[in-house]
């Protein structure tokens, strides 16, 4: 029989008193008391405001709604050798569990907490455990996530059966089926609803997708986008800690080193931190590969006197950082990437002003507001811009910004042509890009720089998390040649 979760005083779970190996599934307060403390459910996320999550979700929707929610399957490299596991986001938003084999359904009800929460599971299985480590008992899932009920996750495809007959609405997202042609049914989705024989679970399948299913995504997004405090500190932290890195990273590069010895930099320092992985496959473009937007093979020499677009950013108790730096690979800029750096750092440093809710400005309203301030930067440097559209087709073709938060990239279900509201997080990333054609300044020829912060939009003031990451260019500098007195680790 598992200990009661939260029977136990606090002052118990010295770090003496853990065992190894642990007895769930994920670290709780019992088994990892440097990770989780106080009343977090996982690291700097308390439990009632999982509860708040739900809550929130269920009063957004009509009465008899259900809420199915599937975890994330394990993804396999070659053969049975599998990729490091990250949780689907949607259901971690909704519930901390953090195991494959996993459900959850939630039923909109009168109840003084509006609805019902049941968790499916893999449960014990001594036997897998011996490879694979412990899982979370179902009696200590029940109580350590706040279930209603837990029942093995063999027996999810009947309990959504006998939920359809009096559900009005069921929300759910299915994995991206096949072409219509083929008809084919998410194999992940199908493991779990796989009954007595394939055509049961077809059958299910076409139930939902037909006259009561709706998407749950766009649901979650409205509750993604704005960030509690809790969110924010966990945020802060994540922008920290990458924040670091980058400075650091400076400090560490080198001409004549190879860009994956600095993303291999950047990935340790952050491992060192605490970062889980990192949130995306970094860029370390040196020189012309800046001018490739999204540079991950990372495989060419630093050359003397080029610059260095590093885009990275880690993985934190789930919550990701994304942040732009661009620097010099000898420690200080030349005249033209002087010029050119300081352009696009001025027009940044104006759009992080707007990003207010007082100001009212859209994500649109800003990307055309960054048009209008690059553009300008870059007639006073030498650039003949005008209404051609050179800038937006050829200098900078990507988009100013995007919300951020437990994904890289929350921005699937977000009104881009909506006010900005307190409490989201956004980033901001101008980007300036020439190409060596004669229609730009020689000496700007093969020039890539962006600068990338993340801002947490506030009511009348933005507030930078990414401020770790040094982007004044004596800051830059300082960081490269090591005046910033940082330490190497």
């Amino acid at each position: 029989m598992f200990n009661s979760f939260r029977r136990v005083p606090t002052r118990l779970c010295a770090r003496n008193l853990v065992t190894k190996p642990s007895e769930y599934g994920q670290p709780t307060l019992l088994s990892h008391p440097h990770l989780i403390r106080g009343n977090d459910l996982t690291p700097g996320i308390p439990a009632s405001e999982y509860e708040e999550r739900r809550r929130k979700l269920m009063d957004l929707l009509p009465e008899k709604s259900v809420v199915i929610s599937v975890a994330a399957s394990v993804k396999f490299m070659s053969a049975n050798i599998f990729y490091k596991y990250r949780q689907a986001s949607d259901f971690w938003y909704l519930t901390g569990f953090e195991e494959p084999d996993s459900a959850v359904i939630l039923e909109k009800d009168s109840s003084s907490k509006g609805y019902k929460m049941t968790l499916f599971a893999s449960g014990k299985d001594l036997a897998k455990e011996k490879w694979d480590g412990a899982t979370t008992s179902l009696a200590a899932a029940k109580e350590i996530f706040h279930a209603d009920e837990t029942y093995s996750i063999n027996t999810f495809s009947s309990q959504v059966k006998s939920l359809l007959p009096h559900a009005s609405n069921v929300y759910v997202d299915l994995p991206a089926l096949s072409t219509k042609s083929t008809r084919k049914k998410p194999k992940s989705f199908l493991k779990y609803l796989a009954g007595p024989s394939s055509s049961d679970s077809d059958d299910l399948l076409d139930s939902i997708s037909s006259s009561i299913r709706r998407p749950l995504a766009a649901q979650m997004g409205k509750l993604r986008a704005i960030k509690s405090k809790a969110e924010q500190a966990v945020m802060r932290s994540a922008a920290d800690i990458s924040g670091r890195a980058h400075a650091k990273t400076m400090r560490f590069t080198r001409p004549g080193q190879s860009e994956a010895a600095v993303a291999a930099h950047f990935e340790y320092l952050c491992s060192l931190s605490g970062s889980q992985r990192l949130a995306y496959v970094p860029v370390v473009a040196s020189g012309a590969n800046a001018l490739i937007l999204h540079y991950t093979c990372n495989n060419h020499i630093i050359e003397q006197d080029e610059l260095i677009l590093m885009d990275a950013g880690c993985e934190y108790n789930g919550y990701a950082s994304d942040i732009t730096r661009t620097y010099p690979a000898s420690g200080t800029f030349s005249p033209a990437q002087r010029d050119l750096y300081s352009a696009v750092l001025s027009a940044q440093k104006e759009l992080i002003k707007l990003c207010s809710a007082e100001a009212v400005y859209s994500l649109q309203e800003l990307h055309r507001k960054s048009c209008q301030l690059l553009k300008e930067e870059l007639n006073q440097i030498g650039f003949n811009l005008g209404k051609e559209g050179d800038l937006e087709r050829i200098l900078y073709p990507h988009y100013l910004s995007h919300p951020i938060g437990v994904d890289l990239h929350e921005s699937s279900h977000i009104d881009r042509s909506a006010p900005l509201q307190d409490g989201m997080v956004i980033t901001i990333e101008p980007g300036i890009y020439v190409p060596p054609t004669a229609n730009f300044p020689k000496h700007y020829h093969n020039i890539g720089i962006r600068i990338e912060d993340e801002v947490l939009v506030g009511e009348k003031d933005p507030i930078v998390l990414s401020v770790s990451a040094p982007k004044e260019i004596e800051d830059v500098e300082g960081a490269c040649q090591g005046i910033l007195g940082l330490e190497p680790y």
